[in-house]
């Protein structure tokens, strides 16, 4: 027999679990992922890991619903800048609306680098920080390998060609040290991220910005001393700062995390309901560039996600096709890559418009080189100021190992015909003839490169090839220049797709291609087929095996060199 005690028990926590004040918490230890991983393995393995846009559409949610009184964060060092400061923007409007926002962490930077995720945490009403942690406001610093003596020590010898002297992936193997474009184009990168740091942590804590500088240039801060000049508001354990959001707003209050709050608050909106189908498309493009489809890339596990043209054309395509899709919003994440499959995706870009749905492009931590080629075509650029975008130029080459071979005792016979079968052969240097077909290929692409930026950003070709060249700008620097439109993160993006679409303000946005982990391995019914093309790793061509082997990056010409998210 059932106990009537027992079921108003359960009828009543469930109506207090409906009503009761909520909290809202957002972990970011394991950082935020753009999107979930376009291959089923990885899909799977990440089903649990928080994605941007649940965030984002969690805490915009937020904004308006009365049962939701504060938002608590635990910060650490795993997102990078871009990142941060589209959290910050969220965070603001979420103060506008009269949230309190909190922000904890047992350490910013234990004994180490923690500017950025102290960044993060100005943008909240109130900051605390473990007693024994520290405050590592200590700047931001840059720091590039130059592999030329070494390579020379090991008897190989770099042969590349590049447009023009900022495009640095080449000095990286030539140079032993900056060449002086390289210094000033990377003081310039750490001088704008600093400036734009500098400024937020000054207003975020009503500080003079020569103040922080100073304190910059003292830190790291122990915790006491961060406490003593303002930086942090208490110094408090986990359990201290749950406990004072507990005391404020009730014992009863529910915590629940930001991305679970949006998922679940958010079912019906996902409903189909007539009259609400026409929406936003929204295209995620991660990692480098590659022909064929989207993926893990490279073959070992971790080696992060890959932006493959066929999969990023297919969605277009679908969203073009679709009546109820009225803009489509391409996120892009990207150092670049294959200078093909680069093309292909700008061809998709330029269709998509054509065929009357405006294109918004919103940069993530990284779009530059190939990652700025596909985003060029838009009709809006939207980029964070610390967003890494630009170097609109070229490099090709290759290692030549006949040194290091003789050296080991390793004999290579070859036998050829065709006067450049061996074009890029690891124990042959390009030949006068080989130079020139290298050279054409570079002044090729290049000169494609810069003409349709100026064609999509409504620049001469003159003043395209001053801002390109290679170089690197910040998401602030490249708007002060025209190649950016907008400073802003995803939200901004989806904002202004709306307004070009004449949508509602809560228009919905959908996910291109749509498709579940085990859709993506049924065999593909066509070539127009979203799951129809194989990944492979192949961006540099017959390049490819060689530039696995030396280390050199396997995406292509059209890549930013090293590893470019700042934390």
């Amino acid at each position: 027999m059932v106990d009537p005690g027992t079921v108003v028990n359960v009828i009543k926590q469930a109506k207090e679990r409906r009503t009761a004040p909520l909290v809202l918490e957002l972990d970011l230890t394991d950082g935020i992922v753009e999107t979930a991983p376009a291959d089923p393995i990885s899909a799977l393995m990440s089903m649990r890991r928080t994605t941007l846009r649940d965030v984002l559409d969690g805490l915009r949610r937020a904004r308006t619903d009365p049962r939701v009184r504060a938002l608590v964060v635990k910060i650490s060092g795993g997102v990078g800048l871009a990142l941060v400061q589209e959290l910050r923007e969220a965070v603001a409007e979420l103060r506008e609306a009269g949230k309190l926002t909190v922000a904890w962490a047992e350490t910013f930077g234990e004994s180490g680098r923690g500017t950025i995720s102290y960044y993060l945490a100005t943008a909240f009403d109130t900051v605390h920080l473990q007693p024994t942690g520290d405050v590592g406001l200590t700047g931001v610093a840059l720091e590039e390998p130059f592999f030329a003596g070494a390579l020379e020590k090991a008897g190989v010898q770099p042969r590349f060609g590049q447009r023009y002297e900022y495009k640095t992936m080449a000095n990286t193997f030539m140079e032993k040290a900056y060449t002086p474009e390289h210094e000033e184009s990377s003081r310039r990168l750490v001088a704008s991220i600093a400036e734009q740091v500098v400024r937020g942590i000054a207003e975020g804590r009503d500080l003079p910005e020569d103040k922080v500088r100073d304190l910059v240039d003292r830190g790291p801060l122990l915790a006491g001393e961060a406490l003593d000049e303002g930086l942090v508001d208490h110094l408090s354990y986990r359990d201290e700062v749950y406990g004072a959001l507990r005391e404020r707003f009730g014992a009863a209050v529910q915590l629940r995390y930001v991305a679970r709050y949006n998922r679940t608050h958010g079912l019906a909106r996902r409903i189909p309901q007539p009259g609400r189908h026409d929406g936003i498309a929204l295209i995620n493009g991660q990692g480098p560039i590659r022909l064929g489809r989207s993926g893990r890339g490279g073959p070992l596990p971790g080696s992060g996600p890959a932006m493959g043209s066929d999969t990023i054309g297919a969605a277009f395509r679908a969203a073009v096709e679709d009546d109820h899709v009225k803009a489509i919003v391409f996120r892009v994440n990207s150092p670049g890559g294959s200078a093909v499959a680069s093309d292909a995706i700008w061809r998709e870009v330029v269709l998509a418009r054509r065929a009357g749905k405006p294109v918004i492009v919103s940069m993530g931590n990284v779009a530059a080189s190939g990652g700025y080629y596909v985003s060029m075509a838009a009709d809006t650029i939207v980029a964070q100021p610390g967003t890494l975008t630009g170097s609109i130029g070229v490099v090709v080459g290759k290692a030549v190992v006949n040194g290091l071979l003789d050296r080991i005792g390793v004999g290579m016979g070859s036998v050829a015909e065709g006067e450049h079968a061996r074009l890029f052969s690891s124990t042959k240097d390009f030949s006068e003839s080989e130079w020139e077909r290298v050279n054409a290929s570079l002044d090729r692409i290049y000169d494609d490169f810069t003409a349709k930026v100026a064609d999509g950003r409504s620049l001469t070709r003159e003043r395209v090839h001053e801002l390109a060249r290679g170089r690197v700008w910040t998401g602030a620097d490249a708007k002060e220049h025209g190649l950016v439109d907008e400073l802003g993160g995803l939200g901004t993006a989806l904002d202004l797709a709306r307004k070009a679409a004449g949508l509602a303000a809560d228009a919905p946005v959908r996910s291109y291609p749509h498709t579940s982990p085990l859709e993506r391995l049924r065999p593909p019914e066509s070539s127009e087929d979203r799951t129809a093309a194989s990944a492979r790793f192949d961006g540099w061509g017959s390049l490819g095996g060689i530039a696995a082997r030396l280390g050199l990056p396997s995406a292509g010409p059209l890549t930013l060199p090293g590893t470019w998210n700042i934390h």
